[in-house]
């Protein structure tokens, strides 16, 4: 074991302090192959040994979208979930107030939108530490992460974005356009359909055969870099949206507040204690989520505009009539859309075309 630490601690060594360039790509990109393998095992054994102990949090997803709220102890989290949701989170001026999994429900446009209160995580958070596996068990199936600031600790965000990569969560990424195809023989083929400007064919080829992948079609279809490689044949990594909040900004200088917000990147800055900017949160979270109102009409009567049917952006019909009632699909006929999707007012569609926000939809089932 102390013989992995040390190769690890080695090889991250070497990593940080290489310059990259056209010669030293190759190394760099098979180092991090190894360090990549070296703790895929060191997780195994840790998983192995956590799994004895049955500890973990089971959260039901509910609503139309799950967001949880991260952060260091006592940055605001229990008093941004009461803001937000009127949930009976317990808050204190003191560390780890938070003890398992919150959850509330933020209605907002007619959605309603599960958000989950989280013990705080703190450095390490990802190797376990400070009750962080559970966390990020947790966050591996949220829809949204709300990565949440305290305006005098900023560095507190990188530390955040650290751990999450850490614990195999890539954050307003999508997943690489890559497609591996194991072989019984022949080697390993590559395929590209763009310009790689940060990996040539050698160094694809020897991450592969760090993975024990010695033959194989490989087709890519964007220009990656090794760390996306990596990701492709680890397998395990979780992409989800993040919005970062800076809170507590009526305990800082104007001045301050922007200095720290340009720093982090905020999408929006908050008091939760006074209630400010809420609303503007709540939209943020809407927006993000990619949630749709699809307004619902029956033949020969008028559109129901008061009481939406929330959807995930780009739903087509299908998953309208699924979402409605298992049989809808089975029973479907035709259906009649006015709105962005529709050439004309009433045009008809069959089950695979895609809705939009504000669309009208008029199902004809047998």
């Amino acid at each position: 074991m102390a013989g992995a630490e040390e190769k690890i601690k080695e090889l991250e060594h070497l990593i940080s302090n290489s310059q990259y360039n056209k010669r030293t790509q190759h190394a760099i990109g098979l180092y991090k192959a190894q360090l990549a393998r070296l703790k895929e095992k060191q997780e195994a054994r840790r998983a192995a040994k956590s799994s004895k102990k049955g500890e973990g949090y089971s959260v039901r997803k509910t609503g139309d979208g799950t967001v949880v709220l991260l952060g260091f102890p006592s940055v605001g989290k229990s008093t941004l979930l009461n803001g937000l949701t009127g949930a009976k989170s317990d808050v204190g001026a003191y560390a780890f107030t938070t003890l398992t999994v919150i959850p509330g429900v933020l209605e907002y446009e007619h959605a309603k939108i599960q958000v989950l209160d989280v013990p705080g995580v703190v450095r390490g958070a990802a190797t376990g530490k400070g009750r962080g596996t559970e966390v990020f068990a947790v966050l591996r199936s949220a829809d949204l992460i709300v990565l949440l600031l305290d305006v005098h600790h900023p560095e507190h965000h990188e530390i955040l974005l650290r751990e999450l990569r850490e614990a195999h969560l890539r954050i307003n990424e999508e997943p690489p356009d890559v497609k591996v195809r194991k072989t019984s023989k022949d080697g390993i083929r590559i395929g590209k359909t763009c310009r790689l400007t940060r990996l040539d064919d050698g160094t694809i080829t020897a991450i592969l055969k760090e993975f024990r992948v010695n033959n194989a079609d490989v087709v890519i279809r964007e220009n990656i870099t090794d760390d996306q490689l990596i990701d492709v044949l680890e397998g395990n990594k979780h992409y989800v949206p993040a919005i970062t909040v800076v809170n507590k900004i009526d305990t800082a200088p104007p001045e301050m507040v922007r200095r720290v917000a340009k720093r982090v990147g905020a999408d929006v800055l908050i008091s939760a204690e006074q209630r400010s900017h809420l609303d503007e949160l709540k939209e943020v979270i809407f927006e993000r989520l990619d949630l749709v109102r699809i307004y619902l009409k029956e033949p020969g009567k008028d559109a129901d505009l008061d009481v939406p049917l929330i959807m995930r952006r780009g739903c087509t019909v299908r998953a309208v009539c699924e979402k409605l009632h298992k049989d809808f699909v089975d029973k479907f006929k035709f259906c009649r859309v006015w709105g962005k999707s529709a050439k004309f007012p009433g045009q008809q569609h069959m089950l695979p075309h895609a809705l939009k926000d504000g669309d009208i939809l008029e199902l004809h089932v047998r």
